[in-house]
């Protein structure tokens, strides 16, 4: 274990490049707590002495992975928002995202997300799924607010709105882990949604 932790983790570096699997590729292929820290040091090419400095465990990894992820969704809404975009247009660029990750079951980490939050340790905390689930919610309840407000979104009820992007999506994602999905299932959830809020 490294005494000195100084510096900023290395995180970016264990992203690796395209032709290495990444952690989350690792997470998606055998789940949460099937992921070791030799597995990840492997695949980065890092020495354990090297990820140690900067890591306890793969739920520090792990933990740190999702919250990059829900950080940058929510980085990308503000920065359209705040340059002015379409709130149709940002919204189809995040669905068309949705619908690929819906039908790529390597990369679903819907099981290795719900492994996590089982940990008994922190399925004791109320709080500990629920602040993701919170990130997303006010990332997307940003999004349909924009978007009534510019007169592009109808005048629906944001909550359930919001609850039936999330919970379809994670739905399906889970779903295909076990069972094939086929194109039309995720294209014609994509469709009543955008029938839902879209101005025609």
């Amino acid at each position: 274990m490294c005494a000195d932790r100084r510096g900023d983790p290395p995180y970016g570096d264990i992203r690796l490049c395209a032709e290495r699997p990444s952690p989350a590729a690792l997470f998606a292929e055998k789940g949460f707590k099937q992921v070791t820290m030799k597995d990840i040091c492997e695949a980065a090419r890092l020495s354990r002495g090297g990820l140690y400095c900067h890591y306890d465990s793969t739920r520090q990894i792990f933990q740190e992975m999702i919250s990059d992820m829900m950080d940058r969704q929510d980085q990308e809404i503000d920065r359209r928002i705040g340059q002015g975009q379409s709130a149709v247009t940002i919204l189809n660029d995040i669905l068309e995202v949705y619908r690929r990750e819906m039908l790529d079951s390597r990369s679903s980490l819907s099981l290795a997300i719900y492994e996590y939050f089982s940990l008994p340790d922190l399925a004791d905390r109320e709080n500990a799924l629920y602040a993701q689930y919170q990130l997303s919610a006010d990332a997307w309840k940003k999004l349909i607010r924009y978007g009534i407000g510019r007169q592009e979104f109808q005048e629906v009820d944001i909550d359930a709105v919001f609850h039936l992007i999330l919970f379809s999506y994670q739905g399906v994602r889970m779903y295909s882990r076990r069972m094939s999905v086929d194109e039309e299932i995720p294209s014609g959830i994509i469709r009543e949604i955008k029938k839902i809020l879209v101005k025609e």
